[in-house]
């Protein structure tokens, strides 16, 4: 080891708050400037989001029967969650809202699950 080896600060790995790991500091607008830079490659991957507001079970003769104004009921009660699929994956739970004349989903709580 030499002694200009002893002149280079190595940072403290134990702090509560450790530094940011470059010598560059960016502000909060800057830092998500280049994350969302960084994302840019991924903007244009299509996915499948689906909401899907309860389920039910029937043959397929009754399915046959149905038609406009038939009430199906599902398994999920005025009020509750709805699931949120993304590529056929549960990522979050939501509401149907009303936005106009349109109807769309808030999500209340996002599901994180282990990857493996």
């Amino acid at each position: 080891m030499s002694d200009t080896d002893a002149q280079v600060p190595l940072p403290d790995l134990n702090a509560a708050n450790p530094g940011p790991v470059d010598d560059i500091a960016y502000s909060e607008d800057e830092q998500a400037s280049r994350i969302a830079a960084d994302l840019e490659a991924v903007f244009d991957v299509p996915v499948q989001v689906s909401a899907v507001l309860g389920r039910s079970k029937m043959d397929v003769g009754e399915l046959l029967k149905l038609g406009p104004g038939t009430v199906l009921e599902l398994d999920r009660r005025v009020g509750e969650a709805i699931d949120i699929y993304v590529n056929n994956r549960l990522v979050a739970r939501g509401e149907v809202v009303l936005v106009e004349d349109k109807l769309g989903v808030t999500m209340t709580e996002i599901i994180k699950t282990e990857r493996n």
